[in-house]
């Protein structure tokens, strides 16, 4: 006895008969393809959001410091003259992943408001003198005026920190306000927001390095230089900052890492990235359990054209391939 074998189904019969079935049920179709856009736009805007996200925050963290490192004159018995060489802002340049770099040094001067005030009362505020890139270099950013200049450093020109500010109960710049900083006063031309990684410049009033030595009498070895490098060599310029700075004696160089804001930049790295899959496989899962669902009722409801494909010798690959042809025609 012959076994009759059932025919193949051309691609151009699959294409009518898939077709036919979309416009006989269009409200099936039409759940179908939706169906499929949710899934689709669950998976991409959930990744989207989550890759987002996380640039955010570790530009943020990279803004705050992960890439910021401290050179000063180490403290303490044996330490040396408690300054750097003149030289070590430059020699600190010339390391080639190095972005930037700025240096201030302590002034022995105190900040009031008004000449009339005792001098023992200095709000805790220092001075610093401070190269022109210095806020660059820190990536801060100014809540009034304009940072040190060229032109400005060679004046008696100073630029507040937020903490400095507001101790002195300047606001604004709209009523042009003076400083007395040493023995005379000083214009202040600029007022910073708060620097995350620097509240020692938050309690300071800048001048410039010029202004330093001609009002202030100020020495011109810096007390400590901030350095922005490329984050993917922190490493590298960690261990020879020492050694670049001082190379007579490193060992009394201090270098500072931002251990912290490291350490929250690998979690944060770990953990949106774990973060992110688990969204996408929650994502694809839903979307998947949308279309399935929309799929078996579309089956159900055509139990009868089934059987009849089935009666007139249709095989289950064959009715499957239909069903999942339709929702793509």
């Amino acid at each position: 006895m012959n076994t009759l074998r059932p025919a193949r189904l051309a691609f151009s019969d699959l294409a009518r008969t898939s077709a036919a079935g979309l416009r006989s049920r269009k409200l099936r179709a039409a759940l179908s393809a939706l169906g499929i856009m949710i899934g689709i736009a669950a998976v991409v805007g959930v990744l989207g959001l989550s890759q987002s996200s996380k640039s955010d925050l570790l530009e943020q963290l990279d803004r705050l410091g992960t890439n910021l490192l401290t050179v000063q004159a180490g403290t303490g018995i044996g330490a040396g003259s408690g300054e750097l060489p003149d030289s070590a802002t430059a020699m600190i340049g010339r390391i080639n992943p190095v972005e930037a770099s700025a240096a201030v040094r302590d002034v022995d001067a105190n900040v009031y408001k008004s000449d009339l005030i005792p001098s023992t009362q200095s709000g805790g505020i220092s001075v610093k003198a401070a190269d022109t890139d210095l806020l660059e270099t820190l990536g801060g950013d100014l809540a009034d005026g304009r940072f040190l200049d060229e032109a400005a450093s060679n004046y008696p020109t100073a630029v507040l920190g937020a903490v400095a500010a507001e101790r002195l109960g300047i606001a604004s710049l709209d009523a042009a306000p003076l400083v007395w900083l040493g023995d005379q006063w000083f214009a202040v031309v600029g007022i910073l927001e708060p620097l995350a990684l620097a509240s020692d410049i938050d309690r300071s009033a800048l001048v410039g390095q010029q202004a330093a030595a001609d009002y202030l009498g100020s020495e011109e070895a810096p007390s400590k230089i901030f350095v922005r490098t490329d984050p993917a060599f922190v490493d590298d310029v960690l261990a020879v900052l020492g050694a670049t700075a001082s190379p007579e004696n490193p060992e009394e160089v201090e270098v500072a890492r931002p251990t912290d804001a490291l350490e929250a930049r690998e979690a944060a790295d770990d953990t949106l990235t774990l973060l992110f899959l688990g969204l996408g496989g929650v994502a694809l899962l839903v979307g998947g359990v949308g279309i399935a669902n929309v799929m078996v009722i579309s089956v159900l409801e055509r139990r009868a054209e089934i059987g009849l494909r089935r009666a007139l010798g249709a095989t289950r690959r064959q009715i499957g391939t239909q069903f999942l042809t339709e929702p793509y025609c």
